[in-house]
């Protein structure tokens, strides 16, 4: 009897990997790093509950990290298979994976340097080379047909839109004559865009996994581009700067581009803006090249000419000594850097040198997973531990939830009430517990749905 196993993205938000076995075969869908608190991220370092090399293939929603960052850690441990994903999927993670593997060493380095780590030496998860290596793995989909992996698992992609490549994974498992379909929401995006398409709705699954990231919330309603540009002018006018810590992949360009509205339309003083990132900034030359996903305002806009990531105000900023020397800005700027939860990267260079002055502001623009830095700032602590030292938190914190790329549980509730189908069971993951029982109860009291909140490890027959 097939059977599905979820390694991850169950009673918690982070570290997404389920694996659905048949015939003996073995399929993982995602490969997420767990992120926030101590005791998930330990959960990286032990081993999977099955050898790595059993498992032949490996499909993915989208590039998020927590979706695809334990990858090269999976091929160390000495996963040979296939790993598929649409094209702009396999694109992005071809920056993403090397940057999370360089960002690892260059923290372990650090810590050791500092001596603030327990472990001597500290050591990477993995390196930036066998993040690479691991990229020797990847295939892109024909997202046009199925996808045949074997006779016993055929897979189809269905736009998510979460982010450029985001897709649903549609798995029909064969076995002993008989079939059965398990739908991978994967993360769900809003409804309208900005930039992308919306979600796609699926024909019929006899199993479904649910994201439920905001299970128990609403995104505001407000006019969060008055409010934005307010908190930039009010910002500015303190002679202070304004560090937002943002994804590299979809939150910076969806940032650019409001920039660019907010600007056009006079609302907005146009301030420099450096994206200190080079993931960012090769993504965003990525979302200029992927037109698959893009809606029909923004091709429209591209197709009259307009520069929708790179005005004269952006400043690209690639380079170690580019970022060093926003240091030395002594006048109101904008500094959008990864990572989106300060959990790493350049953003926390900027957030120790700007956190102790009241004029500046810390602007956050998405989920913060509990126990991340971003988590820690955001809910008001007077200080906040980065590369081993303290910092004061003085200057002012600030939060739209507008921009989130996830929907709500109302906007995954009207998605779900689309479906001209009803599974046998439907399965709640990628959420914290309360998200996830929230959403639950709601999704049987509208829906008079069979719904099952998945526990960590808990293994379903099929």
């Amino acid at each position: 009897m097939p059977s599905l196993t979820f390694w991850g993205a169950a009673g918690t938000v982070t570290g997404s990997k389920y694996l659905l076995e048949a015939s003996g075969e073995r399929l993982m869908i995602d490969c997420g790093l767990f992120q926030g608190r101590k005791e998930l991220r330990l959960r990286n370092w032990d081993p999977l509950p099955v050898k790595p090399s059993s498992i032949q293939w490996l499909v993915l929603t989208h590039a998020h990290l927590d979706h695809t960052g334990y990858i090269p850690r999976l091929v160390k441990e000495g996963f040979r298979g296939e790993i598929w994903g649409s094209p702009a999927t396999v694109d992005l993670s071809h920056l993403i994976l090397p940057d999370s593997g360089h960002l690892q060493e260059e923290d372990a380095m650090y810590a050791n340097k500092k001596g603030f780590s327990k472990h001597k030496p500290a050591l990477p998860l993995y390196t930036h080379d066998e993040a690479v290596r691991s990229l020797e793995l990847f295939h892109a989909a024909d997202e046009s047909k199925p996808l045949e992996l074997s006779k016993h698992f055929t897979v189809r992609f269905m736009r998510a839109g979460h982010i450029l490549g985001a897709r649903m994974v549609e798995v029909t498992i064969l076995e002993n004559g008989k079939s059965v379909k398990v739908l991978f929401s994967g993360d769900v995006g809003r409804f309208p865009q900005l930039i992308i398409r919306e979600p796609a709705v699926p024909e019929e699954a006899d199993y479904l996994l649910c994201e439920s990231t905001y299970g128990d919330r609403r995104h505001p309603t407000d006019d969060f581009h008055s409010r934005l540009a307010e908190i930039i002018r009010s910002t500015a006018a303190r002679g202070g700067s304004v560090i937002i810590p943002s994804f590299a992949i979809g939150r910076t360009q969806e940032l650019l581009y409001l920039f660019r509205m907010l600007i056009s339309e006079g609302k907005m003083e146009s301030l420099p803006i450096h994206v200190d990132s080079p993931m960012a900034i090769d993504a965003t030359d990525l979302y200029r090249k992927h037109h698959e996903d893009h809606n029909l305002e923004t091709d429209e806009l591209e197709a009259n000419g307009l520069r929708l990531f790179a005005q004269p105000n952006v400043h690209f900023d690639r380079t170690v000594e580019q970022s060093k020397a926003l240091n030395d800005c002594h006048f109101p700027t904008i500094i959008i850097s990864a990572s989106g939860m300060a959990t790493g990267g350049r953003v926390l260079h900027h957030l120790a040198r700007c956190l102790p002055d009241h004029r500046n502001t810390v602007l956050f623009v998405g989920f913060q997973a509990p126990g991340t830095r971003g988590h820690i700032i955001q809910s008001g602590a007077a200080t906040v531990k980065i590369h081993g030292v303290e910092i004061p938190v003085r200057a002012r914190c600030e939060s739209i939830e507008n921009l989130s790329a996830h929907a709500d549980y109302q906007e995954i509730l009207d998605w779900l009430g689309r479906f001209h189908w009803t599974p046998r069971s439907a399965f709640i993951v990628h959420g914290e517990p309360h998200a996830a029982e929230s959403l639950q109860a709601k999704m049987s009291e509208k829906l008079r749905w069979q719904v099952h909140v998945a526990a960590y490890l808990e293994r379903i027959p099929l």
